[in-house]
């Protein structure tokens, strides 16, 4: 995925701000979107489906709800880009807040260019591979949907580590219909060995029993 393909948004009040904050963005072969408060921004979200990476450079003090108001409300609705804050009275107590509560950067106005780029770059990086994890797991999770009731139930017993002679005795079945089920469970799951099966059982939080297992949620 390029640079072209990535998005930063910038919410501060500051014309002045917002047009510099643009041109360095641009120059960094981002996209960006600029926006004067708060609840624009949020409007904006509402309205649209941000689906490549994207950060948001966000000033404290803002006019209506105030920068940390716009990150605890991001975090509610479930919209986790990335934040990095900008601030011309900015406070210890406040910069703790904000990057216990997520926030990538907290930088002091004046900055130097140099810090927001590197801000960026970061917060940019970091969603990147956040949307990648998020899109692996939702295949893992179809794969496993498409699994019968009696494949979840072998599943289960092959990443607790039972041999074929074992999960058939568990589930009453033959060993060589064991074997069949098995094949099925890799090949479905699309697993080139067992500890990448391993693996994708623990990522979609299954248990390694013998029960039917539910589809997992998204996390």
């Amino acid at each position: 995925m390029s640079d072209a393909e990535a998005t930063v948004f910038v919410v501060d009040d500051d014309p002045s701000v917002r047009r510099s904050t643009e041109r360095l963005v641009r120059s960094m072969g981002f996209g960006v979107r600029t926006f004067a408060t708060g609840q624009e921004f949020l409007d904006f979200i509402a309205a649209a489906r941000v689906e490549e990476p994207a950060c948001v450079v966000l000033d404290v003090q803002l006019p209506g709800p105030s920068g940390l108001d716009l990150q605890r409300e991001l975090a509610r609705r479930g919209a986790p880009i990335p934040i990095i804050f900008l601030t011309g009275r900015g406070s210890i107590p406040m910069s703790v807040r904000a990057m216990k509560e997520g926030a990538v950067e907290f930088l002091t106005k004046p900055f130097r260019s140099r810090d927001l780029v590197a801000a960026i770059r970061a917060a940019i990086a970091g969603d990147r591979a956040l949307q990648e994890e998020r899109r692996e797991l939702a295949a893992i999770r179809e794969r496993y949907a498409r699994l019968t009731a009696r494949e979840r139930e072998v599943m289960a017993h092959v990443v607790a580590g039972l041999l074929n002679k074992q999960i058939a005795g568990e589930l009453d079945a033959s060993e060589r219909t064991v074997k069949f089920h098995r094949a099925h469970v890799m090949k479905k799951m699309q697993a080139d060995s067992l500890a990448h099966l391993v693996r994708m059982a623990a990522r979609l939080g299954l248990e390694p029993t013998g029960a039917t297992a539910p589809v997992p949620e998204d996390r």
